[in-house]
């Protein structure tokens, strides 16, 4: 650009009605000399950070120095301001992507070798094509250390731009890609969490804990007591770090209620008696790793470890919240009613507006779904697990949680073992698997 062209441009940058409507791409603005009043990163600036990042990955280096540049990356990361990093997920969003020319081309050879001898070969070549350079970059963060740490931290820190900003979508699903890989359930460990844990690892209990609150360390070593058990799912290079813990309450029938099982002064449960396992809390705890799995592979190797220390353990079960009700009903429940379930705690057993809400949770359960899948989140992770919905519980969880969620309501979902994959293809149905009692509560 001559010196009259520059000094044309920016002249027509300070003109009334020049700026650009909305945020200009990472293309727009490395093209440019000025930025935005928005932007925290210049034209300048950002050239030299596509050009570090560019470094990385240049297939000229070794992994040893392009895990060096990658380190000195991070180390720059943890000094930027928000606006500085977010620039940097703009960049790796937005300019490490597949070759275009060369995906046309590779696609157009596995449509012309579909069907003969060349097909599988050309498919080959079709995927590597697709393949993005932003996959090489993740890769040689993950090679450091702290890398991975850094990449999980990384994506929880930009998930609340996602629904206002979809052009950080190709790095967030890159991302899950990568970590689905990483964080496959072959490489993780099963390690039981108990009261002489190191304190850092109870500590993150406390931090985790999603479903009850932990209120102090009385609580919390109630939880770990000798009729309790604590597990959680770690990876090697995320060491005392767990990615998802279960807590379960070793007893002699299903449980109806929260209380009994967080009443800290309450003695414990005779283990020789025991045929129940209840799982009353699961916690995912990195919010960097959302949609990767682990729920299902945590029951399953929970309860296998269950059943070898205690070979009387018939029933399991769960104790849930059902998180998704009271804004469901909010939406089509009459206005009567919900004005009466305010006070649902007060409502005598026979009182109609009581066996109401009963029939109107269990149809939440037994009949909402969206996409196939039913509508609460905590019925679709158990019930595409494989359990089923087993009985209601009346004034279950008292406390001021329970009511926002659900009146107070809790389900326990059964996990009959013989019975799993049936569940599952009827849910494959849009069939919600659900127990007689349970249904017969509909209105």
């Amino acid at each position: 650009m001559t010196p009259p062209d520059w000094l044309a441009h920016g002249v027509s940058l300070l003109r009334p009605g020049a700026k650009a409507a909305g945020p200009r791409s990472t293309m727009e603005r490395l093209k440019a000399t000025l930025r935005h009043d928005e932007e925290a990163m210049s034209p300048r600036m950002l050239r030299q950070s596509l050009k570090e990042l560019q470094a990385i990955v240049d297939p000229l280096v070794s992994e040893v120095e392009g895990g060096r540049r990658a380190q000195a990356m991070m180390d720059w990361y943890a000094g930027a301001t928000p606006p500085h990093r977010r620039d940097l997920w703009l960049l790796m969003s937005e300019r490490f992507v597949a070759d275009p020319q060369q995906v046309k081309k590779a696609q157009s050879q596995f449509a012309a070798a579909v069907g003969t001898p060349d097909e599988a070969a050309a498919e080959v070549l079709y995927r590597r094509a697709t393949v993005s350079p932003r996959r090489r970059l993740l890769q040689r963060f993950s090679a450091n250390s702290d890398g991975v740490r850094f990449l999980v931290d990384m994506r929880a820190e930009f998930q609340p731009q996602l629904k206002t900003d979809k052009r950080l979508l190709a790095l967030d699903v890159e991302m899950e890609y990568m970590f689905s890989t990483w964080f496959d359930v072959g490489f993780l460990e099963l390690q039981r969490i108990t009261w002489d844990s190191p304190a850092s690892l109870v500590e993150k209990l406390i931090k985790y804990e999603a479903v009850h609150d932990i209120r102090s360390w009385s609580d919390v070593k109630n939880r770990l007591d000798s009729d309790r058990r604590c597990y959680g799912f770690f990876h090697p290079r995320l060491p005392q770090e767990p990615l998802i813990f279960v807590e379960v309450a070793l007893m002699n029938q299903i449980a109806t209620s929260i209380t009994p099982l967080l009443d800290e002064s309450a003695a414990p449960a005779d283990l020789d008696k025991a045929t129940t396992a209840i799982f009353y809390s699961i916690s995912n705890t990195q919010t960097g790793l959302k949609g990767v799995s682990f729920g299902d592979s945590l029951i399953k190797n929970v309860v296998e470890t269950l059943k070898q220390e205690f070979p009387r353990l018939k029933t399991f079960a769960t104790l849930s919240p059902i998180p998704g009700l009271r804004t469901w009903l909010s939406k089509n429940a009459p206005a009567e009613l919900l004005k009466a379930w305010e006070r649902a705690e007060d409502l005598p057993e026979g009182a109609p507006e009581r066996r109401a809400l009963m029939g109107w949770a269990a149809r939440y359960l037994g009949d909402e779904l969206k996409d196939g899948k039913p509508l609460d989140p905590v019925a679709r992770f158990h019930l595409g697990n494989g359990a089923c919905v087993e009985r209601l519980n009346w004034a279950a969880d008292p406390s001021a949680k329970g009511a926002r969620q659900s009146f107070g309501m809790m389900v326990n979902y059964l996990y009959d073992l013989k019975r799993l994959d049936k569940h599952r293809a009827l849910l494959a149905q849009g069939k919600v698997p659900i127990a007689k009692a349970v249904r017969e509560l509909y209105l």
